[in-house]
């Protein structure tokens, strides 16, 4: 598309001293399955309400059909966060509706499974992402919505240098009911840079 920055090929892979994030594969369905099983307590509160068959290798297929479409689009791009020293899957974060023209901006949105919570790998992810949309992308503006008493994750995007901007009224429908958002947002500096 006429405008767009070339950012799709290669895919990208972000490494940092503790985490390196890299798009989905095939092959990570065990490792993914298992770590969504295992949290999914943890989770769900938080998340869009699971299918019958959200961990079953078929909707994990249709899953990965929908990364490669959005990420070949433009309009989005899905990452798993993996150790970077043992190479274990941590959790996801993707940056989606990705806007150019007047706005260059996207979303963000992030889980982590819960053995790996509470230790700042969140806020490393959330960096590297945020380094990567406006240096490489040349994106001006991170939004993420989070609701308010979930403490952890406002303390992750305050801690990434996300500042909350207001609340949004029966923005998201989370574990089956309409539920208000707090909006945060990070822009970049003047040279392309994560503000903080």
């Amino acid at each position: 598309m006429f405008g767009l920055p070339v950012y799709r090929r290669p895919e990208p892979v972000l490494a940092g001293p503790r985490i390196k994030l890299r798009l989905p594969r095939r092959g990570d369905y065990r490792e993914w399955a298992e770590l969504r099983r295992i949290s999914r307590q943890f989770l769900t509160p938080w998340e869009p309400r699971w299918g019958t068959d959200e961990l079953e290798r078929s909707a994990w297929r249709e899953r990965l059909k929908r990364y490669r479409l959005e990420f070949s689009s433009g309009a989005a791009v899905p990452f798993l966060i993996f150790d970077a020293q043992h190479g274990t899957l941590l959790g996801g974060i993707t940056l989606s509706n990705i806007r150019y023209g007047v706005a260059q901006c996207a979303s963000v949105g992030y889980w982590l499974g819960e053995p790996h919570a509470g230790k700042g790998l969140m806020v490393d992810a959330l960096e590297l992402v945020a380094v990567y949309a406006f240096q490489r992308m040349r994106l001006h503006r991170l939004e993420a919505a989070c609701i308010p008493d979930n403490n952890r994750s406002v303390r992750v995007l305050e801690k990434a240098g996300f500042k909350r901007e207001g609340l949004l009224n029966s923005y998201l429908k989370i574990n089956g009911i309409w539920q208000d958002h707090y909006l945060y947002a990070r822009v970049a500096d003047g040279h392309g840079r994560a503000a903080q």
